[in-house]
């Protein structure tokens, strides 16, 4: 109760910035990147002394990207996940889900990628509801989430369509705490603490939930789009939250999901040579450090503007005051 009245009150005192056009972010580079299997360039996170990436047509398999080359090359860590647990989705959303892994590939769906201090790597299968760990040394397991964790997320309006469950993850570097994003048509986000082997719902999961639509960046035209997230990341205390359909990264409290800024990078990513013909956003991986951000397009093998269909990596200039900078 507690929680959801805080998110009630973060409505009707809504900063007012928020109707105000997002700064643009700096491009600084892009990056083709070479060897992915069909382009399904799904998570991207910084673990240890490398960018890893996971693709969400491979369900044993996570790509070290070398950056020392160019193009980059996407180098396979192979993986054995095994069966994943039942998380209490309908057995309907279940169903489809088998059968679109039977005609696209991918059984488990894998979206989003994060990691811990040890070095862990953290993917969330989409299809399942379920997230798996992957060591240093290429050990899989899933862990143990809450029962209630779908229910929650159910109950808040989310999970209610096939293809649009949970989308992005970030861990802290403890491994303390784990979020989830929920992705459209209710978005939200949702979060579990780490007690012992197991995962709990301290004071219930959901942080957040939103439905509605929302204008897309001009250059898109002015129908509305669902919105959307497609990737977390978590940096310097802090949740940062790739929301696709308004080209735009946003900063909110790990504590209850309050946006706190907003970025747009819908100038760099909507030039001709740059833009896909689909009317949503392709961007579905974020990594945020001090001095920058690292955006993961998703183009499902197809061609932009240019004739590119190989999965692009997009380096950001961190804003001009940092990410903690006040509006």
């Amino acid at each position: 109760m507690i929680r959801r009245g805080l998110a009630l009150l973060s409505l009707v005192s809504a900063p007012l910035w928020a109707n105000e056009p997002a700064p643009e972010l700096k491009l600084l580079s892009e990056h083709p990147v070479q060897g992915m299997s069909g382009g399904n360039l799904s998570g991207m996170a910084w673990c240890g002394d490398a960018l890893w990436a996971v693709s969400d047509r491979e369900d044993d398999v996570l790509y070290r990207l070398d950056t020392s080359v160019s193009p980059w090359q996407a180098e396979p860590e192979r993986f054995e996940a095994g069966p994943p647990p039942n998380s209490g989705l309908p057995w309907g959303m279940r169903m489809r889900a088998w059968l679109s892994g039977h005609v696209r590939g991918g059984h488990l769906d894998f979206e989003g990628l994060s990691c811990d201090a040890l070095g862990n790597r953290y993917v969330v299968s989409e299809a399942h509801a379920a997230v798996l760990r992957v060591s240093p040394a290429g050990t899989a397991e899933w862990l143990r989430l809450p029962e209630s964790l779908v229910r929650q997320a159910r109950a808040s309006g989310m999970l209610w369509h096939f293809n649009a469950l949970f989308k992005g993850i970030a861990v802290d570097p403890k491994a303390e705490r784990m979020w989830l994003a929920a992705e459209r048509e209710r978005r939200g986000l949702l979060v579990m603490h780490r007690k012992q082997s197991s995962w709990q719902c301290t004071g219930g999961c959901v942080l957040m939930a939103q439905g509605g639509h929302q204008q897309p960046p001009a250059a898109l035209g002015d129908t509305p789009l669902p919105r959307s997230f497609s990737a977390l990341a978590y940096f310097n205390d802090k949740l940062f939250v790739l929301e696709p359909s308004a080209y735009r990264v946003c900063r909110r409290s790990p504590a209850n999901g309050t946006v706190e800024r907003c970025w747009s990078f819908a100038a760099e990513a909507l030039t001709e040579e740059r833009r896909y013909r689909e009317p949503f956003g392709n961007a579905e991986a974020l990594w945020i450090d001090a001095e920058g951000a690292w955006i993961g397009v998703d183009n499902n093998g197809k061609a932009r503007g240019d004739g590119e269909k190989r999965p692009i990596v997009w380096r950001f200039a961190a804003p001009s005051g940092g990410w903690m900078a006040r509006p």
